[in-house]
């Protein structure tokens, strides 16, 4: 089971240097259909082109500099998340 950071989390990537915020969770790349952890925009500037979400997942992460916001509606998410993911890994160890 991952344990997926909620969103607004900040963080930096191995290799990087800029500080982005999680904006998403189990993305689909449209490109080649894989599935990432995370997508993140650069903080603190946000979103300032859709061609610029960054997709990772957790092994890619450097540094948590900021948790985001966590209630009982987001840990609720958040179980489902891991339970998607869960389904997800043992689709893919089958074929």
């Amino acid at each position: 089971m991952k344990d997926f950071l909620p969103l607004g989390t900040i963080v930096t990537l191995k290799g990087g240097s800029k500080r982005v915020m999680i904006v998403g969770r189990l993305q689909q790349e449209t490109n080649n259909q894989m599935i990432y952890d995370y997508s993140a925009v650069c903080w603190p500037e946000g979103m300032i082109d859709s061609k610029q979400v960054y997709l990772f997942n957790h092994e890619d992460l450097a540094m948590i500099w900021f948790i985001g916001y966590q209630d009982q509606e987001e840990f609720e998410v958040r179980a489902s998340l891991e339970r998607e993911c869960s389904k997800l890994n043992r689709q893919s160890t089958s074929l």
